[in-house]
């Protein structure tokens, strides 16, 4: 297709503005410029996985005249991959949206989400936004929620900017589990040891030990364009923590799924195993928590509205802010903490919160608040998020409630110097109770949907049903000897 009937074509069927149009064929003269062979056409799926087909470079101007379909059902599956919802007739429905005979869904790529892989330099990523035929967005997926969210919030006439603090383990991979027998739904964990001894934390001997591997990342990092700060030595054996510039909600967004991808593939091709679960069940192992950095400016003049004045106290802005994270705290949880294994990392004293408070600098507290007169980069930290979280689903929720919080005018509570010891209202305890909590939500059946929230309590029910139905090491051993 030539140039000009490409733009023609795209002109016609309306779905780019001008601006995107000209993004488009820039990107296809770069492709072609730069000899790459395949792209990765890929979206954010329900748990912040990247899922989708690659194509060849060839086939790249068709993806934005005509899309790419994908099955449904990618958006239907739970963590094990098993699709979950009844779909395989035709006329069902899934959130009021149609999702019957497991038809397809069209990927519409995004010119302005290009990624260039430097670990694979023959191919690039391509973000798509994840259509019905029709063109409606798919109201439930990744990219859908946080763009309503980012649009009340700058309806209200508020922007907000989110830094990335993320923690994950890196081992040698032992053993790959490729036996036939451990080819399971989901497949058997493999096999690993530690790439370092723990609990010296940010040691400078430790990172010298590790020096290429994070060298590597941050090289393959700052070749995306995630902008990443800091490189650091976490508590745990193994464990390590990356930081990145602030931006705005789906840069970020976009930064945390294209790091824990690379993270994964960058390792798997040096014969490592990088795992971003919350607590892996493995000796002396540390949980891992993805810290949410936020703060809002005004949408209209970029002035920063967590910064306290000379006397020290909270902005209204601020004060609003805190009062709505911590009101929606508790059914926010399945959002920021979706899975069985996250409920686990929930222990005082152990750098992760156990209830819903907020201090003043201060770890041990939900939420931190980083504040202070004339710091431009006021903020606040909420500490209760987990690294396994769809980020596109962890933002929308702290927009959502920061800014229910503002509109409701409500005061922040006093802010607390021992959340350890303190009676505070204790965080979920388990999924289930995460997921009631966002069932019975009436906030986030306003905010969100009646069909969002049904879909994602159908997803994590159908998750916990098979973790009740697994026999554990735990009852094995309580059981098997004493009856």
């Amino acid at each position: 297709m030539g140039s000009d009937d490409f733009t023609a074509t795209l002109t016609r069927a309306g779905r780019y503005d001008g601006a995107e149009i000209a993004a488009a064929e820039a990107l296809l003269a770069k492709v072609e410029e730069t000899g790459l062979e395949t792209i990765r056409m890929v979206f954010a799926d329900q748990h912040g996985i990247l899922r989708g087909k690659t194509i060849v470079a060839r086939a790249l101007a068709s993806a934005f005249t005509s899309g790419i379909g994908v099955p449904s059902t990618l958006l239907l599956k739970d963590t094990s991959h098993r699709t979950v919802f009844p779909v395989w007739s035709a006329g069902v429905s899934v959130a009021d949206q149609p999702f019957g005979g497991a038809g397809d869904v069209i990927l519409w790529p995004d010119p302005a989400r290009f990624f260039p892989l430097p670990w694979s330099p023959h191919s690039a990523i391509l973000l798509c936004d994840v259509c019905h035929r029709s063109g409606a967005p798919v109201s439930f997926s990744s990219g859908a929620v946080l763009a309503d969210a980012v649009g009340k919030l700058e309806g209200a006439g508020y922007r907000a900017l989110f830094g990335l603090e993320v923690e994950f383990h890196v081992f040698e991979r032992l053993d790959p589990a490729l036996t036939h027998a451990q080819a399971t739904m989901p497949g058997a964990p493999v096999q690993t040891r530690n790439l370092t001894q723990g609990y010296q934390y940010l040691t400078e001997t430790r990172y010298a030990e590790v020096e290429g591997l994070l060298d590597h990342l941050r090289r393959m990092a700052e070749g995306l364009g995630l902008r990443p700060r800091s490189m650091e030595i976490e508590m745990g054996p193994s464990q390590f923590e990356f930081t990145f510039d602030p931006s705005d909600p789906q840069t970020q967004a976009d930064r945390f799924v294209l790091f824990r991808t690379m993270v994964k593939e960058v390792a798997h091709a040096r014969g490592l195993h990088a795992s971003f679960m919350a607590k892996p069940n493995l000796p002396n192992a540390a949980a891992n928590g993805w810290h949410i950095h936020q703060s809002l400016q005004d949408a209209g003049t970029g002035k920063p509205l967590f910064m306290p004045g000379p006397d020290g106290a909270l902005t209204q802005a601020a004060s609003g802010w805190i009062a709505g994270l911590l009101k929606h705290a508790a059914e926010s949880c399945l959002l920021t903490n979706p899975t069985v294994n996250g409920y686990k990392r929930f222990a005082p004293f152990q750098l992760a919160p156990n209830s819903v408070q907020w201090g003043a600098d201060n770890r041990g507290a939900m939420l931190r608040a980083l504040l202070a007169p004339g710091d431009e980069a006021s903020r606040v930290e909420n500490r209760v998020a987990d690294t396994t979280a769809n980020p596109y689903y962890a933002f929308a929720a702290q927009i959502l409630s920061g800014l229910d919080g503002i509109e409701a005018g409500e005061p922040a509570p006093r802010p607390s110097e021992t959340p350890y010891t303190e009676a505070g209202t204790p965080l979920p305890r388990s999924l289930i109770a995460a997921v009631e909590a966002f069932e019975g939500s009436a906030f986030y059946r306003k905010a969100l949907g009646e069909g969002v929230v049904d879909y994602l309590v159908t997803l994590k029910r159908a998750e916990w049903d098979r973790y009740l139905m697994t026999v554990s090491d735990w009852e094995h051993q309580e059981y098997f000897g004493l009856f």
